[in-house]
């Protein structure tokens, strides 16, 4: 672990970074450039108090994990990520574990969108990064690990998963999430994670085993759906989608045309949001 080298690169990278480009309000006028440290450590879900000492080289080695949430806290490229975690005495992220590293591009555009639900996908449908109003829709999808991560596979293995679409949609859910495995899948190949979550898929659930026998191939995102909400119900939305160029990470965004009956129910999804966040703030 080289403190002196990790510490200046945290730095630099903070002061590199506008409030505006993490979707933080700018506030009044700052005295320093950049992001402040406990704003950074807000960002990356560590405490002001841990993220202060790695700048002074005071900190102990973080780990993995840790390093992982600054890099996306400090938007960093997959080079800049890498380093990251050179400078910090572990090895970068194997090409397995670094395709959950959220692209920077996609994050930029998540930061501007506060007003409506957006999360960001990779190709096994593993909920990598998602906004407040994402949460209140969908609940927060960060406590997942291992195969659950994937809500493909949640899809498939768990009925609490399907509560959020109405029952007479769910079947051509089922053959949306399938055809979306399907087009992962053909990308990287039977030896890759999508590859081990078909053969896991085909033996946990015999619906999943029959729609993949369909061989249909598609990336189903942009839709209008209707979703139901535990408090506010019904609320039907379109969704849009924004892919990176390797098709591996995608922004799923979900708006209403104003002065609808889904409209109002997203910003009554607002204000629901933003007390949660107050009340866990206060406890």
């Amino acid at each position: 672990m080289d403190r002196a080298e990790l510490a200046d690169f945290l730095r630099h990278r903070r002061e590199a970074l506008q409030p505006g480009d993490v979707g933080l309000p700018a506030g009044a006028r700052r005295r320093t450039r950049g992001l402040r440290r406990e704003e950074v450590a807000a960002l990356a879900a560590m405490s002001a108090d841990y993220y202060t000492r790695l700048e002074q080289q005071r900190g102990p080695q973080p780990s993995e994990q840790m390093l992982a949430s600054l890099a996306r806290a400090l938007r960093l490229t997959s080079g800049e990520r890498d380093y990251l975690f050179q400078m910090a005495g572990h090895n970068p992220p194997a090409p397995v574990a670094a395709a959950t590293h959220v692209a920077p591009a996609l994050l930029r555009v998540l930061d501007r969108l506060a007003d409506t639900p957006a999360l960001i996908l990779s190709s096994l449908g593993e909920t990598l990064v998602q906004n407040r109003m994402a949460d209140a829709l969908f609940g927060d999808k960060s406590g997942y690990r291992g195969r659950d991560r994937s809500g493909i596979y949640r899809w498939f293995t768990s009925p609490l998963e399907r509560l959020c679409y109405p029952e007479d949609d769910r079947d051509r859910q089922s053959r949306a999430q399938v055809a979306n495995l399907r087009a992962a899948y053909g990308s990287v190949g039977p030896q890759s994670r999508a590859g081990e979550l078909v053969r896991a898929l085909q033996k946990a659930s015999p619906e999943f085993a029959a729609l993949w026998e369909r061989h249909e191939v598609a990336r189903r995102f942009e839709d209008h759906k209707t979703l139901i909400h535990p408090e506010i119900g019904a609320i039907e939305l379109d969704c849009q989608v924004l892919f990176t160029e390797d098709q591996s990470q995608a922004l799923l965004v979900l708006t209403a045309p104003p002065q609808t009956e889904g409209y109002e129910k997203l910003q009554l999804l607002a204000v629901l949001g933003h007390e949660r966040f107050a009340d866990s703030e206060r406890s």
